[in-house]
């Protein structure tokens, strides 16, 4: 069962419970108050049967505020109207009705301009009421009273409900938000993982196609390659679409995102792709941050399946620095060609991919041409918090070492 329908529920069996309880304290309350009510207006009419019947009319009518919040509105402004009408003494029947102007304007589906008019209508009709009982003898400045004391007592419900239905639709507009940058952020993943594999299949298949009549062991190396190499994208793939499953149902993959950690896979790739790739590192190698991680790694990736597109043949030189509150990545060929995203190469989003996963962070990377020849990326990614970042210890219990 898929964690939405039963958390859907559960939301839902929560509010049907929140109302019974209001509904039988507002009932209770009601009827317990306007007792004590009575008792300081002997003027009014007192109680019966027909008041205590308009007071749980208008209690149970809540049950049915979230569904039909205008209906709801009515019921209690015509059960109040009815009491205030009848003569009964002033009291507590006046909460069902702001609960229900509250409902009305908290709805997310319900247009600001019918809440308003829905609003209006019932204030006219109880503030018509209260004054035609008041009597014509009334002075102007009497009856300006009962306007402002009805007037505050269903515009501050309305306020009060604008004011958390506003609150509510930020939060849903901020997670979708979340929502939007996590699509990008996996388009990302699956453009990254999907272009270095190809990258390297089409070097191994080129590998074999011109030896395979010459030397048929190399051949088959070349397309052993390829199947770990299409194993390990297929792998890669289900983890990051398994991110997705995760948000709509139980369970799913739980394999960890791609990080430093697997850079020896990475360099293993490029030797089977005829590619020498040596990894030195410098400082205190710390554990990363997920989200640093995972972006050093990506640019790693991203910058040899440059090197293997458009390099030629060539070697390259990876370089993880560890300074204080971050981590410098660097890659540089001796290569000849260009690399994809760069101007004049004819488009591509190799370069802007890498750039916008280190601007995310906070960081930033360079990348280009390098004076002696060949091409140089460089990285350097902030910490999201440095304190955190706890020595990375290698099997004999001492800070790792180099990579590769």
């Amino acid at each position: 069962m898929r964690v939405r329908e039963l958390l859907g529920r559960r939301l839902l069996g929560s509010a049907r419970v929140v109302d019974g309880l209001l509904v039988v304290g507002m009932a209770v309350f009601g009827v317990v108050g306007s007792i004590g009510a009575a008792g300081n207006q002997p003027d009014r009419r007192p109680l019966d049967a027909v008041a205590y019947g308009l007071i749980l009319l208008a209690s149970v009518a809540l049950l049915a505020r979230r569904r039909h919040p205008v209906a709801v509105l009515a019921v209690t402004v015509a059960a109040t109207v009815a009491y205030l009408a009848l003569g009964y003494p002033y009291g507590p029947i006046f909460l069902t009705m702001w609960i229900a102007v509250y409902t009305l304007a908290a709805a997310p589906e319900r247009h600001p301009p019918a809440v308003f008019a829905a609003v209006a209508a019932a204030l006219v009709v109880i503030v018509a009421t209260d004054i035609a009982l008041t009597g014509r003898e009334a002075m102007l400045g009497e009856l300006a009273g009962i306007v402002a004391v009805w007037a505050v007592q269903l515009l501050a419900p309305l306020w009060l409900g604008w004011a958390v239905r506003v609150r509510r639709e930020r939060a849903a507009e901020e997670v979708r938000r979340r929502v939007d940058q996590e699509r990008l952020r996996l388009a990302r993943e699956l453009h990254d993982v999907v272009a270095h594999t190809i990258a390297v299949i089409n070097f191994q298949a080129g590998v074999a196609v011109h030896v395979l009549d010459r030397r048929p062991g190399q051949a088959r190396a070349a397309l052993l390659a390829i199947k770990q190499a299409s194993g390990e994208a297929l792998q890669e793939l289900r983890v990051t679409l398994g991110v997705l499953r995760q948000l709509g149902e139980q369970g799913g993959s739980r394999a960890p995102l791609p990080g430093l950690a697997q850079l020896d896979g990475l360099v293993a790739r490029a030797a089977q792709a005829g590619r020498r790739v040596e990894v030195t590192v410098e400082g205190e190698r710390v554990q990363l941050p997920l989200a640093v991680d995972l972006a050093a790694y990506r640019i790693v990736q991203e910058a040899l399946t440059n090197v293997a597109r458009h390099a030629g043949p060539a070697s390259a030189v990876v370089r993880l620095a560890f300074g204080a509150g971050e981590v410098v990545v660097e890659v540089t060929d001796d290569g000849k060609g260009t690399a994809a995203g760069t101007p004049g190469d004819g488009g591509g989003h190799g370069i802007a991919g890498m750039r916008e996963r280190a601007v995310a962070l906070g960081g930033e990377l360079e990348a280009g041409p390098r004076p002696a020849g060949g091409f140089r990326v460089r990285a350097r990614l902030p910490l999201s918090d440095p304190a955190t970042a706890a020595p990375l210890l290698g099997p004999s219990g001492s800070p790792g070492g180099p990579a590769g």
